[in-house]
């Protein structure tokens, strides 16, 4: 039996080889167009990749049951967005605390949540441009300045960093880091609303 959001597809188990095949095909079906599988349940427990394609060494022989868990793909870009507030006050509690630590003299501490800091802030980034450009920020001149005064800023602290200037470095996160990340609360809110325009519309 195969199961996608609560509805039997009418599909067979033994038809396909493997689990890959059988999600693959499960995945294709034009319900599923514009929708985003958040989980997978086999013989009624989550199934995730430890590897990739672990599901193609998994015969269908042993398999008894597929659900398929899936939600509207702006539906979950609005989870996304929920999430983004939350990394944007990780990215300021870990500015403070880096600040703080090159004051205090512990600069080996320092620099490993530096480059923590530095990961977050670019995955930040990159997942708020796939948005941007899934979803078109109706006013993308707040995104675009934001994205400029990061990047000029990341210029101006990887030099400071070369020359080892842990006070100045601290200075910048906190009283030009901390501010700039602030104003991203602003970009995701209306990031949000042209998400929800776009489900409207679909």
């Amino acid at each position: 039996m195969i199961v996608i959001d609560g509805k039997e597809t009418g599909l067979e188990i033994n038809n396909f080889v493997n689990l890959e095949e059988l999600l693959v095909k499960a995945v294709d079906d034009d319900y599923m167009r514009n929708r985003m599988v958040t989980d997978v349940y086999v013989n009624k427990e989550s199934f995730s990749e430890i590897y990739p394609h672990q599901a193609e060494d998994i015969p269908t022989g042993d398999i008894s049951s597929v659900e398929i868990v899936s939600v509207p793909v702006p539906e979950m870009a609005v989870n996304i967005t929920r999430e983004l507030y939350k990394v944007v006050r990780l990215m300021s509690e870990g500015g403070r605390s880096v600040a703080d630590l090159f004051r205090q003299a512990d600069d080996a501490e320092a620099l490993e949540l530096y480059q923590d800091l530095l990961d977050v802030t670019r995955d930040f980034l990159g997942m708020i441009g796939v948005l941007r450009d899934e979803f078109s920020l109706r006013d993308s001149t707040a995104f675009n300045d934001n994205v400029e005064e990061l990047t000029n800023l990341f210029s101006e602290m990887v030099e400071v960093t070369e020359n080892e200037d842990w006070i100045l470095l601290a200075d910048l996160l906190e009283y030009e880091f901390l501010p700039a990340v602030d104003k991203w609360k602003k970009v995701i809110a209306h990031l949000r609303e042209d998400i929800r325009e776009a489900a409207k519309a679909a």
